[in-house]
This record gives C-alpha cells, structure tokens and sequence, in this order.
C-alpha cells in the first residue's frame, strides 16, 4: 500500500493524485509537486487515502515540498504573467490572420513553459505565432490544439444530472461514446438527454453499457415469440434492469413475465 493525496490545479477541479514522500500535509495546503509538464502549484484537496500499489495505471510522482510563502508569490506572478500572455497571444492571432481561438494560457511554475490552448476546426500553421510568442516571452512555448470536450473541462460546470462534469471531476482521456450505446440503455434519443454541455454526447452513457449488455443477453429481445406458463405470446417491452419482459398473449392480455437462469 502507498500513501497518496488528491491534489487540484488552479480552477481546474479535476483531482491528480501524488505520493506523500515524507511530507506531512493535510487538505487545505498548497503544494509544490512534479507533473510531466514540470514543476506545478496546486492545492491538497483530500485527505490521505491508502491505495494497492499494484493496482496503479503508471507510476505516482511524488509532491516535492509545502508552499512556502515565496512560492505563493510566485504563483500570482504566474497567473497575472500568464493573463497578460493571453491578450497579448489573442492580439498576434488576429494580426497573423490565423482561424483559431485562444482560450487560455498557463506558466508552469518554474516558468519553463508557456502554454496556450486553442479552438481550430481545422488544422492551423502557427508556427510564425508560436516563434513571436517565443522571442517575446523568452521560455519554452507550445500550442495545443483542444477539442469542444476539452473546452468543456478546461471551463468546468454541471451536467444535466445536476453533478460537476466527469471531465473536470476524474476523466483523464476521452473514451468513444456511440449512439448505439444510448439505444443499448433504451435511453431517448432526444439530443438535448444524451448531449452534455460540451455539445457531443455524454461520457456517462459509457459507464453502464457493459452492463446493460451482459444484462441483454438473458432477456429476448421485443417481437420474438415465446412460450410462458400462461401460453404462448410475443414479447412488446423489455426491463433490462429488473430483468422482466412483458409478453402480449392473445388469449390473457399482457403479463410480465421474469428472466430466469437467462433462458427465455
């Protein structure tokens, strides 16, 4: 088992986990931890949770020490830089005539890199705007091309289930989510139940599809003919989760009839 804490960044509120070390936190701190970007500020936002080592998708980066107040100062300066860097990467688009929509900027904390996300519906050659930004602001600067699902995490908000977004809460990728799975669920297929906020439809429909499938296989499907205790019928509604099925038999009307052992 490792101690781990959940750890935020920013108005990001999606939660990263890293290894304690040796440092005693508690939520509420601010921290200095190593990310694949560099060096980032963030906040403790759990308290200290026991995991299976074994059972971790890659390994943890540990935090690397508390936040002093040198460190707080230097965030601020990161933010107030990174809102100046914004204005001034969104005037250089407009300039270059470039397609694309800058919608933030963010330092690392070390200030190793400047990074800008952008909305494009097609590919955009930014490589005069990336070499500008570069000469202007003197530190390591990418571009990075997101799509409407990202926007959606990056901003945050509710879903129509009334909870924070699944994007900004724990997804760390994007899984493909198909109308078929919407139809799996027996789910409307109204755009405005099956789209999230981001416009495409919601993540959450993936969750529960293997579940739903598995549960398909013990139940006939509706308009097959089947032989019940009451005679012989065919079946017009099907309950996946209460593994029922309603069978119309001529002779009685409709019954409900329950899924036994999966044999139909």
């Amino acid at each position: 088992m490792i101690d781990v804490v959940g750890i935020s960044f920013g108005e990001n509120h999606r939660v990263y986990y890293f290894s304690l070390s040796h440092l005693d936190v508690k939520k509420g701190k601010n921290v200095i931890v190593e990310t694949e970007r560099g060096l980032q500020y963030g906040t403790v936002v759990t308290e200290i949770i026991s995991m299976d080592e074994q059972k971790l998708k890659f390994p943890l980066k540990p935090l690397i020490r508390i936040a002093n107040k040198k460190d707080r100062e230097q965030y601020k300066k990161n933010l107030h830089d990174a809102e100046r860097a914004l204005k001034k990467c969104k005037d250089l688009v407009i300039k270059h005539k470039l397609n694309m929509k800058v919608m933030d900027a963010a330092y690392t904390f070390d200030r190793d890199q400047l990074l800008f996300h952008f909305l494009a519906d097609n590919r955009v050659d930014f490589r005069v705007l990336a070499k500008e930004l570069a000469s202007i602001y003197r530190t390591r600067i990418e571009l990075r091309q997101v799509g409407v699902r990202d926007k959606a995490r990056e901003i945050g908000g509710y879903g129509p289930c009334g909870k924070k977004l699944c994007c900004s809460q724990f997804l760390y990728e994007f899984d493909s989510v198909s109308m078929n799975m919407a139809k799996n669920q027996n789910i409307s297929l109204n755009p405005s139940k099956i789209n999230g906020v981001c416009g495409r439809l919601l993540c959450c429909l993936k969750y529960e599809d293997e579940t739903y499938t598995e549960y398909k296989k013990t139940l006939p499907k509706v308009g097959k003919k089947v032989v019940t205790e009451q005679g012989e019928g065919t079946v017009t509604k099907v309950d996946i989760l209460n593994q029922s099925y309603t069978v119309d038999i001529p002779s009685i009307g409709l019954i409900e009839v329950e899924s036994k052992d999966g044999s139909n």
